[in-house]
């Protein structure tokens, strides 16, 4: 007698094992030290780029504020030469047509010895409907 033997495929692809609870808190603690240095190492690199960030900022003031004082420089510089007596004395000879005073040219006014800014009036205030 013969004996046949028939061979029956078993599709297993949807079976999953359920997980054992020592396999799950190994993996709940796996994730969470990832998840720590991750955080860690994200925290780390944010400082490290806002810290590259505040250098950049702090080079381009300082090379606002030497420009700045440069320019400083330069406009006291201008201030002193249009103040000097000598150009002044100069543009008013040369291009005014002013002259030195005669002796008896010039007289002191007669008048209060300190200046009055402003005097204060009483103002009416108009009435309005």
């Amino acid at each position: 007698m013969t004996e046949y033997y028939t061979r029956k495929r078993i599709d297993n692809s949807r079976l999953v094992r359920p997980w054992q609870p020592a396999q799950l808190k190994d993996f709940q603690r796996k994730i969470l030290t990832g998840s720590a240095i991750m955080a860690c190492l994200l925290f780390y690199s944010w400082q490290h780029f806002e810290c590259i960030q505040m250098r950049y900022q702090l080079e381009q003031l300082n090379s606002d504020r030497s420009q700045a004082a440069e320019l400083n420089q330069q406009l006291h510089l201008e201030v002193a030469t249009l103040r000097s007596p000598m150009r002044v004395d100069a543009i008013a000879r040369n291009q005014l047509g002013l002259t030195v005073p005669v002796p008896g040219q010039v007289a002191p006014s007669e008048g209060a010895s300190e200046g009055v800014l402003a005097d204060a009036r009483p103002v009416a205030l108009s009435t309005r409907p």
